[in-house]
């Protein structure tokens, strides 16, 4: 069983950063796509960034392209989430998720384990 531990969310003006990382458990992090998602009241969980199993090809989705950058740590089974430039509607609980094994591509769907959430309040 894997798990998956998210940290960093935090209150935060807007055009500020945070930087959210998520720590997974097991011996086949380094295998694995990773991604990150985010749930806003009254709203569905949504696709954010994804990375695969390399580190060779990253995804985001528009609302975030050139403010957000996802990376990872296989020595220390860790994925990254470096938010720059956050707007109100960035406000969220940002989930990390596990994907399939050795993909490269399709990062935006295929995750089967998720972490609990960590949440990010972006100030106007």
């Amino acid at each position: 069983q894997v798990q998956l531990v998210e940290s960093g969310g935090g209150l935060v003006q807007a055009g500020g950063s945070l930087r959210l990382s998520c720590a997974a458990s097991g011996r086949t992090f380094n295998i694995h796509a990773m991604g990150w998602f985010r749930q806003a009241p009254g709203k569905e969980r949504e696709f954010v960034a994804g990375i695969s199993w390399s580190g060779r090809n990253t995804n985001y989705a528009d609302s975030v392209k050139g403010r957000f950058t996802i990376s990872r740590d296989n020595a220390k089974n860790t994925v990254y989430l470096q938010m720059n430039s956050l707007k109100p509607e960035d406000t969220a609980l940002y989930y990390c998720a596990q994907g399939l094994p050795y993909r490269e591509l399709g990062l935006t769907s295929g995750y089967n384990y998720w972490g609990q959430g960590t949440q990010v309040t972006v100030s106007s």
